[in-house]
């Protein structure tokens, strides 16, 4: 059994959890916190212990899932971890990844340690299926939409307007785009085309609702750029049909083939989702298992998800995937 130990305990630290117990071939041992360990009421059985006293655990571990967030906790978490642990992360700050992947890189070969970073949706399976889309059609276009879906960053930038109390932000994508996107028009599509923002807001009482929403709506970085509208709702209304966190989102390749590029062709890969951090907590959890298999085969440093065979990612040997998947 692949000995799991998890680092965080939010949406995607319970997430991991449950995926692991789903796992045929993996077994929690441990779960540290930065909070009081007495505090933290999990799902399952696993022993929780401070952060700080991971290290007192490093041979006992085979690979930590860090669960923390990309702004503050990950630049340098992972590097950290990466000292003495097998390491999965979900760094999802795009313009970054580089300079993430260079530190940990530089821990991992000191360490002899092996590290997946930037594992998830996307960054991860969407990053795949733009890779593959470019290999396949190099005469071609790429367009990613996401949604419908809840986006936490905007919610929460919201929250943070004098008089909201609460909101949800989601992520439409504008079906006419879609369409011609799916016809082969290959159009070229401006940010404001390709996406809408819906926003369910829940004022204080007596709170200047137009102002509220002309700062949501003029907000730059964020709703400006984009069609948007606002509804406000009640705390009651908020919590009853706005409770989950879904999300998802498409790739698509669209490209020609021939001599005379006389041929069209589409690829898409769509994902509808449920839970957002329950999904991208499966996909840690299966690159965990490549990053097991990668360190016993002698091998170190940072790795992403374009460096991983799909055979480390299944629990089934190679023989089984040749003779039910092939």
């Amino acid at each position: 059994m692949i000995r799991i130990a998890i680092a965080g305990y939010g949406n995607l630290g319970r997430g991991v959890e449950a995926a692991v117990t789903n796992a045929c071939d993996m077994e929690l041992v441990a779960l540290f916190t930065r909070r009081d360990p007495a505090s933290v009421k999990t799902e399952t059985d696993i022993p929780v212990y401070s952060m700080e006293d991971a290290v007192k655990y490093k041979d006992d571990i085979d690979v930590m899932i860090l669960c923390g967030g990309s702004a503050k906790d990950l630049p340098t978490q992972t590097p950290d971890m990466a000292k003495y642990f097998n390491v999965i992360d979900s760094f999802d700050t795009h313009a970054k990844i580089p300079e993430h992947f260079a530190n940990v890189d530089k821990v991992c070969k000191e360490s002899g340690k092996v590290a997946i970073i930037s594992v998830g949706w996307d960054p991860g399976m969407f990053s795949l299926n733009r890779l593959y889309g470019q290999a396949i059609l190099p005469c071609g276009n790429d367009y990613t939409f996401w949604g419908k879906g809840v986006s936490q960053g905007h919610s929460d930038a919201i929250r943070r307007i004098e008089g909201v109390v609460d909101a949800r932000q989601y992520t439409v994508p504008v079906e006419a785009a879609l369409d011609s996107v799916r016809a082969g028009e290959n159009p070229t599509l401006t940010t404001r085309q390709k996406h809408t923002r819906e926003c369910f807001v829940v004022a204080e009482e007596g709170a200047d609702k137009a102002r509220i929403e002309n700062e949501i709506k003029t907000m730059p970085n964020y709703f400006a750029d984009y069609d948007t509208t606002v509804t406000f709702i009640t705390k009651e209304e908020l919590d009853r049909d706005h409770a989950g966190i879904p999300h998802g989102g498409m790739v698509f390749r669209t490209g020609t083939t021939g001599l005379n590029n006389e041929n069209k062709h589409v690829i898409e890969y769509r994902l509808q989702l449920d839970s957002n951090p329950q999904f991208t907590s499966s996909v840690l959890t299966a690159f965990a298992r490549a990053a097991y298999r990668l360190a016993n085969e002698g091998a170190k440093g940072c790795k992403t998800v374009f460096d991983i065979a799909p055979a480390y990612l299944h629990p089934a040997s190679g023989e089984e995937l040749r003779k039910n998947l092939l």
